[in-house]
């Protein structure tokens, strides 16, 4: 792989650098403006920049550096996902058309500015999050740093796209689906899942019925728990709470010897999807180090149920709540309308029925993390599977299908990562490697409910192994 992007400190490194007086806040939020700028005729990874604010908030981190202040992430230039508010920016989330701007932070950006965080934009997104694709009429294409004739992934892909081409040291995205899996995978990131409640999603009360969250991505894992403890906590009217954890102590202890499943088989989808070779044999190796790191890994079959039936109605319904309030839905991709009249239909009892299904899925599907399952009559600690079935496909290749077959298409691409989304239980992608012809693959390190802390130090340990870190994008990558 090549390393021809002049790329910046990791979100660590620099928040040390300023710390430490190595450098400035106003130098690295510069240094960043500059790099997003020169990359966005090419990656396209940003809607929106705000580099007066970010320079005058460099500027003022940089008084207090030099007075002694001390916060996680004082100075640190990192973006958003075009979902996130941003008081006096508007909330596109992939979408045309004009939008008022936001009048406060989501809880999410009022955390990171606690922390010090300077947020130097907001980063592409498709159509209100939908697809494992970034790419919509209102803003073009976002590509991919390895080879830009590829999607980066979708939704959270600007943010991936601005992560992995060394734009910023880090970047916050959401998963509704997969949707920081899975361009963590086709970006060699990791990708940070958290629980439900973990990172709040305020303004919104239970995004997407239950099934999105807020997550980090991030080049290490150290990174993406730093990301994860700066912006981790909830908003007095968030529904799910759960107690706190310590990501970055997390990423610095060894997981002890773990019971690790390793599962080939996605969810039923009728699509008759398999791994690609390539993805399995990228996925056999992470398989593989685990075991030499000393982990009992065992394949296993989790029990997915008709858990689909907990999904559609709950994503369909999310999709047209935030559709319905655009203000010129004619706008909308005709798919996005199609997705309007399915989740209006499905809305009321049938996505109130969807949930309530939850707790058996819990049981059904938590029983692989319980006693009596594997050869030995124990549970499992950790499900290992690939995060998609496929390569990032090629720019276009979802253009001009309608709403059934673009759903056809992407769950044949990423059948895996979305039942952790109806679950609401966390899963970190990590880099799995690279097919032949140079495209990223990952592997999904999933666990029961609130068990981050072991995920992350499995992921680091993983991390200390195969040192996927020390790879970057070529300088100009080709289609």
């Amino acid at each position: 792989m090549g390393s021809g992007i002049d790329a910046p400190a990791g979100l660590a490194d620099s928040a040390g650098a300023l710390a430490d007086g190595r450098t400035t806040a106003t130098r690295l939020v510069t240094e960043a403006l500059a790099r997003i700028e020169a990359s966005q005729g090419t990656l396209n990874a940003f809607r929106h920049l705000r580099a007066d604010a970010a320079l005058a908030e460099a500027a003022e981190a940089d008084r207090r550096l030099e007075a002694g202040g001390r916060l996680p992430l004082l100075g640190v230039p990192v973006a958003v996902k075009d979902d996130t508010d941003v008081a006096g920016m508007p909330t596109y989330f992939g979408c045309a058309g004009e939008l008022p701007p936001a009048t406060a932070d989501s809880e999410a950006v009022r955390r990171l500015r606690a922390a010090g965080a300077v947020i130097v934009g907001k980063t592409n997104s498709c159509e209100l999050g939908q697809w494992p694709f970034t790419e919509g009429t209102a803003f073009g294409a976002t590509r991919n740093p390895w080879h830009t004739g590829h999607t980066p992934g979708g939704s959270s892909g600007g943010s991936a796209a601005a992560v992995a081409a060394g734009l910023v040291p880090a970047a916050l995205g959401s998963d509704g689906a997969g949707s920081v899996r899975i361009p963590a995978a086709w970006t060699h990131l990791v990708g940070i899942k958290p629980q439900r409640g973990r990172i709040s999603v305020h303004p919104h009360r239970d995004a997407f019925q239950g099934l999105t969250v807020n997550g980090p991505l991030a080049r290490t894992v150290a990174d993406a728990a730093l990301l994860l403890d700066a912006v981790a906590g909830a908003h007095p009217d968030d529904p799910h709470r759960p107690p706190p954890v310590e990501a970055s102590a997390a990423a610095r202890r060894d997981p002890g010897r773990l019971r690790i499943a390793l599962a080939w088989r996605p969810p039923l989808t009728l699509t008759g999807t398999a791994p690609h070779p390539e993805v399995r044999r990228a996925v056999t190796e992470i398989a593989e180090a685990l075991a030499r790191l000393g982990h009992h890994v065992e394949e296993a079959r989790p029990r997915y149920g008709l858990i689909g039936l907990g999904f559609v109605p709950r994503a369909t319904a999310g999709i047209a709540e935030l559709a319905a309030r655009h203000p010129e839905p004619a706008l909308l991709d005709p798919r996005t309308r199609s997705a309007l009249r399915t989740g209006t239909r499905l809305g009321g009892r049938v996505v109130r029925a969807a949930r309530e299904r939850e707790v058996r899925q819990h049981r059904r599907i938590g029983a692989l993390f319980h006693p009596s399952r594997g050869r030995s009559g124990q549970g499992f600690d950790v499900l290992l599977t690939p995060t998609t079935a496929l390569p990032p496909p090629r720019i276009g290749r979802f253009d001009g299908l309608s709403a059934w077959r673009t759903d056809v298409a992407i769950t044949e691409a990423c059948p895996y990562a979305w039942p952790w989304n109806v679950l609401g239980w966390p899963g970190i992608n990590v880099p799995a490697g690279f097919t032949r012809d140079g495209l990223p693959v990952g592997a999904q390190l999933l666990g029961p409910s609130r068990s981050e802390e072991r995920l992350i130090s499995l992921a680091a340990q993983l991390e200390a192994d195969r040192r996927w870190y020390e790879h970057r994008p070529p300088a100009a990558p080709e289609g």
